[in-house]
């Protein structure tokens, strides 16, 4: 009989945990790249459903992101307040959502260096406001039931009017459950698309649930463009073009490796699943994947799975000059980290290429170190909520756990 001692046990165990904290972590180095198939993913409950929400940890002294070689940051922003959405007007200035402030706040860099020395409350005393776009003399946003304008010419520090509802009241539903609804405006300037999640994890829900809505800005009429889509939450259109990309937040429940999110282009009449499916024409398990086998086999698949429960929320396409031309058309996204897996993923932005119009379907590792350490339960400083484009080309990255708005620029 072969005895091991205690210390010998000890010391494999620290070694095991040791070779998996470097495995986790190499996979969170920039350059890192996925591509994920449906033939890779397990079965339904092939490993339990776990609650693994991660812990917010002060940022170390010191730490900043890391990023790809030729590529620098600086924090843009700090001390904010649940920084969450952001949407840049034609000046430059940087419209920031604090939905849990009940705010948007603006934001300016008069002097160029990178970092906004003005600040100042645009619009108060709303409920948990998300969505922002500026168009022709109106700032739109969102609250979760509802849209709403002001008056805007580029500059205005603060709203100069009263909000003015935009379309039927609780057009975007009651506002329970998934709350974030953000906007994009279509290229011709005529119609207000706008991304809703679902009330729940996975049940049949009204048609302006989990659904992309289109809304009339002349006329104010509504419809539902695309749907079966859980939690959509980025949602832009890339540039050269009208195709229309969300990012979507998949269903838990199914296990760890169930089931992967997903950045996809939606155009009208599109499904996408769920509750009766997903990824394409595969039944949910349970009562709801036989409920409606018309709804399954209309099931569209994604263009993009990003690893499941990785909750990509923030979405952007770059189409500025300042990174090298190979990013030009490609998107950023936003992973704002998992809860429901037992191995943490996600709390990094990515960058999504595309090639001849449409996304190759992998993804690479661009902005990572939110993620500070802990295999089993993540700890964190941040996690990269909103993404945009600034008017001088850098990336801006807001963080609702930092409260903070982080800035990527290059300079080879």
């Amino acid at each position: 009989m072969r005895i091991v001692s205690h210390a010998a046990r000890t010391a494999a165990a620290s070694l095991a945990l040791l070779v998996a904290a470097a495995t986790a972590f190499a996979a969170d180095e920039p350059g890192q790249r996925f591509k994920i198939t449906f033939a890779d993913l397990p079965r339904p409950g092939a490993t339990p459903s776990a609650s693994n929400s991660p812990t917010a940890i002060t940022r170390p002294p010191n730490t900043t992101l890391k990023v790809p070689p030729g590529f620098q940051v600086n924090l843009f922003a700090d001390r904010l307040d649940n920084a969450r959405w952001m949407t840049v007007a034609p000046n430059g200035d940087v419209f920031l959502a604090e939905p849990q402030a009940g705010k948007i706040t603006v934001l300016r860099d008069a002097n160029n260096d990178g970092v906004a020395e003005m600040r100042n409350t645009f619009v108060a005393g709303l409920d948990r406001p998300h969505g922002m776009a500026i168009q022709g003399n109106y700032f739109y946003f969102t609250t979760p039931a509802n849209i709403f304008r002001i008056p805007y010419t580029v500059g205005d520090t603060r709203a100069m009017g009263t909000p003015a509802l935009v379309g039927p009241r609780n057009s975007l539903g009651d506002g329970a459950g998934h709350f974030t609804r953000n906007l994009a405006v279509s290229p011709d300037g005529q119609n207000l698309f706008v991304a809703v999640g679902s009330r729940g994890n996975l049940a049949e829900e009204p048609e302006v649930r989990a659904s992309v809505q289109r809304f009339d800005l002349n006329g104010g009429s509504q419809m539902t463009f695309g749907g079966g889509l859980r939690n959509p939450v980025g949602i832009a259109f890339r540039p050269g073009g009208n195709d229309l990309y969300v990012v979507v937040n998949e269903r838990d429940g199914y296990g760890d490796g169930l089931v992967p999110d997903f950045l996809t282009r939606v155009q009208q009449g599109d499904f996408y699943g769920w509750p009766y499916a997903y990824l394409g024409p595969h039944p949910s398990p349970g009562p709801l994947g036989t409920r409606r086998p018309d709804m399954v086999a209309k099931t569209k698949a994604p263009d993009v799975l990003f690893e499941a429960h990785s909750a990509p929320l923030g979405l952007a396409f770059y189409d500025a000059q300042m990174f090298p031309a190979d990013y030009r058309g490609d998107a950023f996204v936003a992973l704002h980290g998992s809860w429901n897996s037992g191995k943490p993923t996600g709390y990094k932005v990515v960058h999504v290429p595309f090639e001849n119009g449409r996304p190759t379907g992998e993804y690479i590792n661009f902005a990572t170190g939110f993620w500070a350490s802990g295999t089993t339960r993540a700890e964190v400083w941040g996690r990269p909520v909103g993404i945009v484009v600034a008017r001088d080309g850098s990336l801006l990255i807001a963080d609702d756990v930092g409260d903070a708005i982080w800035r990527v620029s290059y300079r080879g």
